[in-house]
């Protein structure tokens, strides 16, 4: 079946919001056997959006909308849409009740206007939202449907495989074809250095189909295989996954949706394992990253900042003779606080990051992306040296990557 994303809102066309919606509608959506004919933005204005919804059902099956359903004056995608296939605009009163009842619970002042999110074009089914206010909904046009969800990514996220596909499978008969999909997760290679070690593998005689998605910093191979069964579609899926492992095995970190954080996490508290991180160039983010995961209080124990100096002296114990002699960016200095915060901590292990993130500051001897990542755990201390190429935000989020993957490997027992 042929589909169609047509994303709403003035900020798209503007710039001032990047539209990661439609890749990954798109993203979805494909796995599962949908064609997407076409992706599509437009502001918030009636004549456009009743004009693009026209175009684009002429050309597919179904059209996803996303955007404009929030309570203030710009938000007309409900309106637009019951104008484009003349439908009046009905109150449901249990989407008005619970609309309530939640800025009740959560003590939010409400006002009129937010009765709004309860107006819904005259014969459309409702898409509960368990994440935000706005509702979405699906509406039957002349044997195809028009989807209308919230733009706010973590609402699309939820509400696409929860409310959007389940009507899809049901409208288009996908049941019958069973579908199954494996994402692994990487980091240490460029993408192009992933493919080339996945060159020798006949994913097409295995029943397979690869995708290589790049997310900075990290690279996601996805396994997708079509079968009469489930059981058949997973078999292939399993098959082309064994043929990666072998090829990538020192770089995976992930089979699945689980992030390097979510994955270091299991393995920290089944194993009991405390941590403790002292920071630098990340600033905070490789503490922020491990903290991201439910319980991990179990195993992080605390995490400071120790940007200048004299913090990595006074609150870690770097022997200001180090610093004199190697500079606050070196080996010596990172293995001197992943010491200093571990023992400081009480900690099974502990990790450190010193580095210059740019853009300023570089020098012929440490270029701007120059970086050491250092692990102490009680027994030895293992330094990295890493040489990014990045602007300032990468260079700090790669450089968590790292420190985090260190610490994975670690834990496995890889180099």
């Amino acid at each position: 079946m042929k589909i169609a994303i047509l994303t709403i809102g003035n900020e798209l066309l503007n710039g001032r919001t990047a539209d990661t919606n439609s890749s990954f509608i798109a993203r979805e959506l494909t796995a599962l056997g949908f064609r997407i004919e076409a992706l599509m933005s437009v502001g918030d204005e009636f004549d456009a959006i009743k004009t693009r919804l026209h175009d684009l059902l002429a050309i597919t099956d179904a059209v996803i909308c996303t955007g404009g359903l929030g309570p203030t004056a710009d938000d007309i995608t409900t309106e637009a849409v019951a104008r484009a296939f003349e439908r009046k605009l009905v109150m449901n009163e249990s989407v008005l009740a619970g609309l309530k009842e939640k800025f009740a619970r959560y003590r939010l002042a409400w006002t009129d206007n937010n009765a709004k999110q309860a107006l819904f074009p005259d014969g459309a089914d409702v898409i509960d939202n368990p994440v935000g206010s706005a509702a979405g909904f699906a509406l039957p046009v002349g044997g195809k449907l028009v989807f209308v969800i919230p733009g706010v990514p973590a609402e699309t996220r939820r509400m696409l495989p929860e409310g959007v596909i389940p009507v899809l499978r049901r409208h288009f008969g996908r049941d019958s074809e069973h579908i199954f999909k494996q994402t692994i997760k990487t980091f240490g290679l460029p993408e192009a250095a992933v493919d080339a070690k996945l060159a020798d593998v006949n994913f097409a005689a295995l029943g397979v189909s690869v995708g290589f998605y790049p997310v900075f910093p990290e690279n996601h191979v996805v396994l997708t295989a079509r079968a009469a069964s489930a059981d058949e579609a997973r078999m292939k899926v399993t098959k082309a996954t064994q043929e990666v492992a072998s090829r990538l095995e020192d770089y995976i970190f992930s089979y699945g949706e689980k992030t390097l954080e979510e994955t270091l996490g299991e393995i920290l508290t089944e194993r009991k394992i405390t941590i403790a991180v002292a920071e630098s160039c990340t600033g905070g983010l490789i503490a922020s990253r491990l903290t991201d995961v439910s319980g991990s209080s179990v195993y992080f124990e605390r995490g400071v900042v120790t940007y200048s100096n004299r913090a990595k002296i006074e609150l870690l114990g770097v022997p200001p003779e180090i610093i004199e002699k190697h500079g606050a960016v070196s080996e010596q200095t990172a293995k001197a606080m992943a010491e200093g915060v571990r023992q400081m901590a009480k900690t099974n292990i502990g990790l450190s990051s010193t580095g210059i993130a740019g853009p300023s500051g570089g020098t012929k001897e440490k270029p701007v992306g120059t970086v050491y990542i250092a692990l102490a755990d009680g027994n030895q201390t293992t330094c990295r040296h890493f040489a990014f190429r990045w602007d300032r935000r990468r260079n700090k989020l790669v450089s968590s990557e790292a420190a985090l993957m260190l610490l994975l490997n670690d834990l496995q027992g890889k180099p």
